[in-house]
């Protein structure tokens, strides 16, 4: 399953937004989305972003291309609390592409892009399957990252932006 971009009221300025559903069950006892549940929304818009885009995995390694890669990476900074189910998104950018690395910026935000409950950043280094070394992403890949780039005069994922727009 795909799921298209989202077409925001106050577009973000880069990146893209990609829709992801606060379940009940992800609530805490407080009745708070639960820590652990921010960068699981956020990798699964990952997927769903790279699915998208013709990239997955389906238990072969090998055959794993690009999708073959490691954490090396992760921060989340929690602004402020989710505390009902419903539909959010994750606001989604690449803020450095290296030969073998990548650093993905991520917020976890309302629908349309104007409130942000959740950012972060994390580092994924692309490895060989036999080797487990690093090693180039393709050039495909590096063209769809490429598209996804936040420019350097932006806020660096605040929200700030998105939040004024």
């Amino acid at each position: 399953m795909s799921v298209a971009p989202l077409q925001a009221a106050h577009p973000v300025p880069y990146g893209q937004l990609v829709p992801v559903t606060v379940h009940f069950d992800d609530l805490d006892a407080l009745g708070m989305l639960h820590n652990s549940r921010y960068p699981l929304l956020a990798e699964r818009a990952w997927g769903e972003y790279w699915h998208g885009q013709g990239f997955g995995f389906d238990g072969d390694w090998a055959a794993a291309g690009d999708m073959c890669n490691v954490i090396k990476e992760m921060r989340v900074s929690y602004e402020r609390p989710v505390t009902r189910p419903g539909h959010y998104a994750a606001h989604l950018w690449v803020e450095r592409l290296g030969r073998t690395g990548l650093t993905y910026g991520f917020r976890l935000c309302s629908a349309d892009g104007t409130e942000t409950y959740a950012q972060g950043h994390r580092v994924l280094v692309r490895v060989d399957a036999q080797t487990l070394r690093p090693t180039p992403w393709s050039d495909r890949a590096r063209a769809i990252a490429a598209e996804l780039l936040r420019p350097a005069d932006s806020d660096g994922g605040t929200g700030t932006e998105a939040d004024a727009a």
